[in-house]
């Protein structure tokens, strides 16, 4: 597909789905991507932490892309880059900020000099072809959330980015209701929206109100303080700094991924007052009562810090009974199990905890259904194009659109080609989308060969069967059987052997003049054995071998 003389939107990734972001704008022969983030693996992948978008479509028409912009720099918006970037062979648009992570990313993969950034200052515009990009600040959970507004030859596009409504954002100004409704009096084609908090009745609330919070659970409590949350939000951070100075304690930073956004913010031009933080050698000999410990891991990942620290297992860092640890962050729907095990571990340590059920210790970085009236009475967009979110989100969103004044709505998904002028939108095709995961350093189809074989593996186990065959075809050795993950360990031995009685009465019966034939049967018998113990059907396999 080419697009002609018309405004086209593709989305690869993120409609239907809270992650992977990644936006395409075609326009009179070229195409404009918006955003290439990446999401978290889940129990369908085992093994596998990193699920990228499949870029099939626009890596075929490389040549008519001309660029990547982004929007801010959450990994679900920029965390494809490292492994999908360098393919498409575009420079990559940032504001400062997001820029330098961007940059950082590169490095650490030895693509700094094969990937083009290009910073645009806040609020910049520049060019692409047929189309016009300007940055608008939004409030988000991470320094320099941008919506873009995309100026085209039929029409205009506020594509909002992640965004909240924030009127004492600790990082960055709150958002400007009069250049909003400016825009919005200019004229507004389409408004491509953040869907996530779209059941929320309620604003999502301001992070001045957190730190006021934070100040007060902190304020003279005994014993060390843990306060996990994301790496990127450096509004927290900044709080959590001022926290730490006001109750008299010293900061201690568990978590590379923290060090490096306090040194990209820092080289910014955010958290100039954030205090030094100290070592993790000086913290360990430090009185506990002196320490407040910002970690990675509120999400309850098994290697971050957090999780680490929870089964005893961290380096430097131990809890004790009578520390506190507050989750200051939401919990991800999918890692409720994760999280929850990292909780029950440290009351196992008489640890006390503290969530944002219990306390205003976190605030959402999406609008609620006041902030997405708000909007809409600024913008006004005749088409309102709900994305960043499941489908309930969507149509949600969708709903609330019209009723905000809306004149039609378009619920995409991934793959969908809408045409949003001119005429009226509709969607005229779809394209082939999916996931590529990330499985060590190698990027494989997340329905490939490599994946379906790992999930039959780990569902059902293995069995095998290794067959000696001597002179004139017959056994020369008992056959050998190998069991893995299958679930017979109360009957081990006595299945091993009927698996092997069930391998010496097929070579009878089929004999072994045929082997491919002898190998299916076999292969048949043992796995047809294992449903029978067990009802699993494991991954089973045949080998053969004769000797004189």
């Amino acid at each position: 597909m080419k697009p002609g003389e018309e405004l086209l939107f593709l989305p690869l990734g993120g409609s239907g789905e809270i992650g992977m972001n990644v936006n395409l704008y075609g326009c009179r022969g070229k195409w404009v991507m918006v955003d290439l983030g990446m999401t978290f693996a889940d129990p369908s992948t085992p093994g596998v932490e990193l699920v990228l978008p499949d870029l099939t479509f626009i890596e075929e028409r490389r040549e008519d892309l001309l660029g990547i912009v982004l929007t801010h720099g959450h990994e679900d918006h920029i965390g494809a880059v490292p492994y999908l970037a360098a393919e498409l062979g575009v420079p990559l648009y940032a504001t400062p900020f997001t820029a330098g992570l961007l940059r950082h990313k590169l490095a650490e993969e030895g693509l700094l000099g094969e990937v083009k950034v290009k910073t645009i200052p806040l609020q910049g515009s520049f060019e692409l072809g047929p189309f016009k990009f300007r940055y608008l600040h939004l409030c988000h959970s991470i320094p320099e959330g941008n919506a873009v507004l995309i100026d085209t030859p039929f029409g205009r596009v506020f594509h909002t980015g992640d965004w909240k409504l924030d009127d004492d954002p600790i990082i960055g100004n709150p958002s400007s209701p009069e250049l909003l409704t400016a825009i919005g009096d200019e004229g507004v084609l389409a408004l491509v929206g953040d869907s996530t908090n779209v059941f929320n009745t309620e604003a999502s609330g301001s992070e001045g109100g957190v730190r006021d919070s934070l100040m007060r659970l902190c304020q003279g409590r005994p014993g060390r303080i843990l306060v996990s949350t994301f790496a990127s939000n450096v509004a927290r951070l900044d709080t959590l700094g001022k926290v730490a100075n006001a109750t008299g304690r010293n900061v201690v930073l568990v978590g590379r991924s923290l060090d490096r956004m306090v040194k990209n913010a820092k080289e910014n031009g955010y958290l100039k007052d954030f205090p030094q933080p100290v070592s993790l050698e000086v913290a360990e000999q430090a009185d506990p009562s002196s320490l407040l410990i910002i970690a990675t891991g509120c999400q309850g990942e098994h290697q971050a810090a957090l999780s680490r620290i929870a089964r005893r297992e961290h380096s430097h860092i131990k809890l004790a009974e009578g520390d506190l640890v507050i989750f200051s962050s939401k919990s991800i729907p999918g890692n409720e199990l994760s999280i929850g095990l990292v909780m029950n571990q440290l009351a196992a340590q008489n640890v006390s905890i503290i969530t944002e059920k219990d306390a205003h210790v976190h605030v959402s970085g999406h609008p609620g259904q006041p902030e997405l009236k708000r909007m809409y009475g600024w913008i006004r967009p005749k088409i309102a194009v709900p994305v960043h979110g499941e489908l309930r989100h969507m149509k949600a969103h969708a709903q609330l659109a019209l009723r905000y004044g809306a004149e039609q709505t378009i619920v995409p998904t991934n793959g969908a080609v809408i045409r949003l002028a001119p005429g009226e939108a509709r969607i005229i095709g779809h394209e082939k989308v999916g996931r590529w995961v990330l499985d060590g350093d190698v990027i494989v189809p997340s329905d490939g060969m490599t994946m379906v074989q790992r999930r039959r593996l780990s569902y059902n186990g293995y069995l095998s069967a290794t067959l000696v065959l001597g002179k004139g075809g017959r056994l020369a050795a008992d056959p050998h059987i190998v069991v893995q993950g299958v679930p017979v360990e109360n009957e081990l031995d006595e299945f091993v052997e009927d698996c092997a009685n069930a391998v010496r009465a097929t070579v009878a019966q089929v004999g072994t003049a045929n082997e491919a034939r002898l190998t299916e049967q076999v292969r048949i018998a043992i796995r047809r054995l294992a449903r029978d113990y067990t009802a699993k059907r494991p991954v089973a396999e045949v080998h053969v071998l004769r000797v004189d």
